[in-house]
């Protein structure tokens, strides 16, 4: 059974930093593309970073230069670094792992960037 747990969540200032963390189990991790997207409130789920199993990360233009994901395949765990942090980062995030055509789902972790 795959499961996908975030944590790291919280409510955070405008220009704050704040790090997620996922941990995979029941998957080859090593061998997924490990990603990140968010879902704000009455919008559409949307792409924030990914990363292969070779390392290469690709991130939204809206979060570059702000966020990094990085994964640690020893510890089958995946990360978000997030810095100077906007109102409109606000979402909840969800991790996900893609292994060949299967795509697994975390709940999620809410992120809430207000003064």
């Amino acid at each position: 059974q795959v499961q996908l747990v975030e944590s790291g969540g919280d409510l955070v200032q405008p220009g704050g930093s704040l790090g997620l963390s996922c941990a995979a189990s029941g998957i080859r991790f090593s061998a997924s593309t490990m990603g990140w997207y968010r879902q704000a409130p009455g919008k559409q789920r949307e792409l924030v970073c990914t990363i292969t199993d070779g390392g290469t990360t690709d991130c939204a233009d809206s979060v570059k230069g702000r966020f990094t994901i990085a994964r640690d395949d020893a510890k089958n765990t995946v990360s978000l670094q997030m810095n100077s942090l906007k109102p409109e980062d606000t979402a909840v995030y969800y991790c996900t792992a893609r292994y060949f055509m299967n795509v697994y789902w975390g709940q999620g972790t809410q992120v809430t960037v207000s003064s």
